[in-house]
């Protein structure tokens, strides 16, 4: 065996007696160099969208929440936020207030969500856009700039809001008259447009916690669930994990359960990764043509060979250290292949992201000017192993071709 892994080392790098082979191993080998750099390159890009897609949506959303395990409401007292603040990688919790209502406005009306944020949590946004003025007030909302664009709204205008709740319960005031007194509209005026992403901005109204509780029928001191904001140096899914085992340490898991923001935007989230590994599947396709042709330039090699594959016969080589020659041949062609491919894609990506070499197209329409890349290591890892393990597959039939050499007995049947 280990016969077979030092003829293969020297086949690999030896020169052909027929300079055609030569060429096609080059060509085979080019090939599979940028089909890994290439496919490594747009799943980097794809990676880079998806994170800026993520970053969009933390300016409102965060990545991890706390939500009531049944209902759509929760109370959060202060301990209990003094409490979540001490887990581990905890940096951030503010509780909110979240739901659907219905905005109407001079006779036209749109299902929208409203949003309601604690002072606590506004001066964190405003930190984070830049921003010096208040999105909103007491008793003043902030629309979204596409849902006003919509429904003809300026800064001023006043609008009434209510729940599908309250629907309901106009229906059982009509048994249950003692509940008439909540059958009212909120009335409210456009404090400010905000432009942050386009879920948001064209469905999304942020208001006070209290408006927002108004707005959705909640109780006093009731919300519906805590934003969490880990620290700099924890991941999501570790605070995930601490989470989690806060709640059952506490045992709160019966009020409250943890929800992600790939949960809660798990359509969204779920395409784009579709996208990313159907571009994997299509140009994993790039790699079969570079690998097809590796097989062409193993079995040639073969042919080139054969007298002296032959003569390793006569000098008692088995059949399994015959096959192991080419199958070691073409597996470390793969291997040159993809680690050149992979260190071109890392080189290129390096620089996409300190430079921004590659411009978006129309810059005006977007919100950066160059194509974001976002590496991970395991996109590197199952492009490398895909590939090795193809070159791997297609050596098997001119190793097999190898292997007949095993069981001639002339020079004249060796090329059956």
């Amino acid at each position: 065996m280990k016969a077979g892994f030092w003829i293969a080392g020297r086949y690999s790098f030896a020169r052909k007696r027929f300079r055609v082979i030569n060429i096609i191993s080059g060509i085979s080998l080019g090939g599979i160099i940028v089909g890994v750099s290439t496919l490594l390159i747009v799943m980097s890009v794809l990676n880079g969208f998806q994170k800026l897609s993520r970053e969009l949506f933390l300016t409102i959303e965060s990545p991890v929440q706390l939500v009531p395990y049944r209902g759509r409401s929760v109370a959060v007292p202060d301990g209990l936020l003094r409490s979540l603040e001490r887990v581990e990688g905890v940096g951030w919790a503010q509780p909110f207030a979240e739901g659907q209502a219905v905005m109407t406005k001079g006779g036209r009306s749109e299902l929208v969500i409203v949003k309601g944020l604690t002072e606590e949590g506004q001066k964190r946004l405003m930190r984070q856009k830049n921003r010096g003025v208040p999105y909103f007030g007491k008793e003043s909302i902030s629309a979204g700039e596409a849902l006003a664009w919509r429904l003809g709204l300026m800064p001023g205008d006043r609008v009434r809001l209510f729940s599908p709740e309250l629907i309901s319960v106009g229906l059982q005031s009509l048994s249950q008259p003692y509940l008439l007194p909540a059958l009212s509209l909120t009335d409210a005026s456009i404090g400010s447009l905000f432009s942050l992403q386009k879920i948001f901005d064209d469905r999304y109204l942020l208001a006070s916690d209290s408006t927002a509780r108004g707005i959705l029928m909640l109780g006093e001191g009731l919300y519906s669930g805590i934003d969490i904001r880990g620290g700099t140096d924890i991941s999501d899914s570790d605070l995930e994990r601490n989470l989690e085992r806060w709640l059952q340490g506490n045992r709160l898991d019966h009020r409250f359960r943890v929800r992600t923001l790939d949960e809660k935007y798990r359509d969204l989230f779920v395409v784009m990764q579709l996208e990313k590994w159907a571009s994997f599947s299509v140009l994993m396709l790039v790699i079969m043509v570079a690998v097809l042709s590796l097989a062409g330039s193993l079995a040639m090699t073969v042919i080139d060979k054969r007298r002296e594959l032959f003569y390793l016969r006569c000098l008692g080589l088995e059949r399994r250290e015959f096959m192991t020659i080419f199958i070691v041949e073409g597996g470390l062609t793969g291997l040159a292949g993809t680690m050149i491919g992979s260190a071109v894609a890392w080189g290129i990506c390096r620089a996409q992201e300190a430079w921004g070499l590659v411009q978006l197209p129309s810059k005006s329409a977007f919100i950066i000017d160059a194509y974001p890349v976002s590496m991970h290591a395991g996109d590197f890892l199952v492009v490398g192993i895909s590939t090795i393990i193809l070159c791997l597959l297609v050596s098997l039939f001119p190793a097999g071709k190898a292997a007949a050499i095993a069981t001639s007995h002339t020079l004249d049947s060796k090329s059956e």
